[in-house]
């Protein structure tokens, strides 16, 4: 069963047909044998999940008069228990979003996998989930069966993945929407947060909306996708309910924030101490002209952000030495910080140094 760490789209399904056709065809020709037919099902558009059993069965002709009056399933194990009512040609069964098969009892998932342990089965069948521990957790009794499926685990899709993936759809015109380093940001920010290609493509289908509009604004006929039409497309992309609950934050909490993200982000550090914490929120303070609170009141403000999950305040006798924890992505603060009103200088800049990859 092959399983993906990111949702399954028709371009990841070809890819796995391609991949199994370069890995059997040439064996297959060298014993004389035929390259089996397909069938894709997205269980997403299943009315219920016995249906897929009636579009395997849809797919093979060798059926046993009278049939009709068994279930589909009953009809493939029918056909797969007799030599004379097998079909001749193998048969290979691609089930994307298979998560969706999983019901109370577990019984269509496990006959699913039970298809290709009858004696006379022309089914291979390859699964696509989420759950990469899908058979494990709700199938454990497959393995006694000797039908415990091969787990492969397609990782999350690289920077040039990305890039080579996008420069390839672009083929098909005959001129330039984006500027290099506009596709190049965006599969570096991409890959470094979720490695989905689907993702990737919708931010540039954004940053071309981005360039749309600037066009509208202006007497320019002609564009191309910029760095910063490439950022803007990001910022929106990523940006998450934690960002919209830091822009709410009083100004010095927000500060605070920053403080923490900026320690991390260069001493690479999982923790700190609320007295280094407090170091770094004065020199922020003084970077942007605004007067910093005294140490009680920091001491409270960074409670009150803890009461609120974005940190963790550990114990300790003397309050400076307490331990201090990020709780959120430190992502989530570059993007609230980059551009803010509030960060006249210092800020805004922390912001989108964090916010880089």
């Amino acid at each position: 069963m092959a399983n993906l760490s990111c949702h399954a789209d028709p371009a990841q399904m070809r890819d796995v047909k391609e991949a199994l056709h370069v890995a059997t065809v040439p064996s297959c020709e060298l014993m004389g044998m035929e390259t089996p037919d397909s069938l894709a099902i997205n269980c997403t558009n299943l009315s219920n999940t016995s249906e897929i059993f009636s579009k395997i069965l849809g797919q093979f002709q060798n059926r046993k008069k009278g049939s009709n009056k068994l279930s589909p399933l009953q009809q493939l194990q029918s056909m797969f228990s007799n030599k004379e009512s097998a079909p001749r040609r193998m048969m290979l069964v691609i089930v994307d979003e298979m998560d969706y098969l999983i019901t109370r009892d577990r019984a269509v998932l496990h006959d699913l996998f039970m298809l290709t342990t009858f004696p006379y089965s022309r089914c291979i069948l390859i699964g696509i989930a989420n759950a990469i521990d899908l058979a494990d957790r709700f199938l454990p009794k497959l393995e006694s069966l000797n039908c415990k499926p091969l787990v492969v685990t397609f990782r999350a899709y690289s920077k040039d993945q990305i890039s080579d993936i996008i420069k390839h759809r672009l083929k098909v015109l005959e001129y330039d929407v984006f500027e290099p380093l506009a596709l190049e940001f965006c599969a570096r920010k991409v890959a470094a947060a979720t490695g989905d290609m689907r993702k990737a493509l919708g931010v540039c289908r954004s940053a071309v909306e981005v360039l749309e509009a600037r066009l509208q604004d202006s007497d320019q006929e002609l564009g191309i996708v910029t760095f910063d039409h490439m950022d803007i497309a990001l910022s929106k992309a990523f940006k998450s309910a934690v960002v919209d609950s830091i822009l709410c934050l009083p100004q010095h909490q927000q500060m605070v924030l920053c403080a923490l993200a900026n320690t991390f982000q260069h001493c690479k550090k999982k923790a700190t101490t609320l007295g280094e914490l407090n170091k770094s929120y004065i020199g922020i303070c003084r970077s942007t002209q605004v007067p910093a609170v005294g140490m009680l009141e920091f001491s409270n403000m960074c409670m009150v952000l803890s009461d609120q999950g974005f940190m963790k305040l550990g114990q300790s006798k003397e309050d400076k030495l307490r331990r201090v924890t990020l709780q959120i992505d430190i992502s989530d603060i570059g993007f609230a910080f980059k551009g803010a009103s509030l960060s006249s200088g210092r800020l805004r800049s922390t912001g989108s140094k964090l916010g880089e990859i």
